[in-house]
């Protein structure tokens, strides 16, 4: 996939804005500081400039930060982890409605203070810092005066979303595997797609192949190379490359890396086997979806 010299100067900048956010977290020694969605939203508005993320910037600021709050105070709540996405995912649905913002990432920086139970504040102020970063430098680059606005959330897409994730944390609780109940990365693009009138199997299956190779990357890169910064080092450059050798602009993707560094040992060496399940699961149903609803369709008419 041919790169432009302005591409290629996104890339970098990208880049940089990514190690920089893992270099102030590996100085202060916070985790929580790290914050995978970051690099998939860097990628979204700075890289691939999504015309749906980036027509309203002040969004970029309010949906993640929003959505991280509600994920933050959730966690603090005495229940199972299961039942804890569940909420999580249902209160942010409710408030990217109200926002009118389709910025799917924001699910996974709701998600996340919930997936590696943060308890610090730290996090909170971290996800604010760095959303509002990207914010500005959408307001700077200034390309999304020449974007087009999506259309709102729809209630069956809701409806949708909803059922899907019942089911999928139903089932992986019901088998014993909670923590599998939240994989943000994939139900970011699970989120996308779903709002798109069409997706065949030729995109799943890439789409597939970048998320679990994404994973695997991440978890691979880690094993062997503790540092923060340098496992980011590798790893990011690795995803690019994939999704190069793929001829596809995933956001999503480059948040596994990272993802993979944040994670409790628990759930670590099991990424990319809850990978292949969660995209087996989301993204082959949704590809069903889009096929009967025509069907669907003509049967009402």
């Amino acid at each position: 996939m041919y790169l432009s010299t302005i591409e290629k100067r996104n890339y970098l900048i990208g880049f940089l804005f990514i190690i920089f956010m893992v270099s102030i977290a590996t100085f202060l020694n916070d985790l929580e500081i790290i914050l995978p969605e970051i690099g998939a939203l860097t990628a979204g508005t700075w890289i691939y400039q999504n015309d749906g993320w980036i027509h309203q910037p002040t969004k970029i600021f309010l949906a993640p930060s929003g959505t991280a709050i509600i994920g933050f105070l959730v966690n603090q709540l005495s229940i199972g982890y299961a039942q804890k996405v569940l909420i999580g995912l249902l209160l942010m649905l409710i408030l990217l409605k109200i926002l009118r913002s389709n910025l799917a990432p924001s699910f996974a920086t709701g998600l996340l203070p919930i997936i590696i139970n943060a308890t610090h504040w730290s996090f909170i102020v971290a996800i604010l810092l760095f959303t509002l970063a990207l914010m500005c430098g959408v307001f700077l680059q200034g390309s999304y005066k020449e974007t087009t606005p999506d259309k709102a959330i729809q209630k069956h897409h809701m409806i949708i979303f909803t059922i899907m994730a019942i089911i999928w944390v139903g089932a992986v609780w019901f088998f014993g595997f909670a923590q599998m109940a939240a994989i943000p990365p994939v139900m970011v693009v699970f989120f996308e797609v779903l709002q798109k009138p069409d997706y065949k199997w030729r995109m799943a299956a890439k789409h597939f192949i970048a998320l679990v190779g994404a994973a695997s990357i991440g978890v691979f890169v880690h094993t062997f190379i503790a540092s923060w910064i340098v496992s980011a080092l590798i790893a990011m450059p690795l995803v690019f490359i994939l999704l190069q050798l793929l001829r596809i602009k995933l956001p999503a993707a480059f948040a596994f890396p990272l993802l993979a560094l944040v994670l409790p040992k628990s759930m670590f060496h099991m990424l990319p086997i809850t990978a292949i399940l969660a995209s087996t699961f989301f993204l082959g149903s949704i590809v069903v979806l889009k096929k009967i609803k025509p069907i669907l369709q003509t049967k009402t008419e």
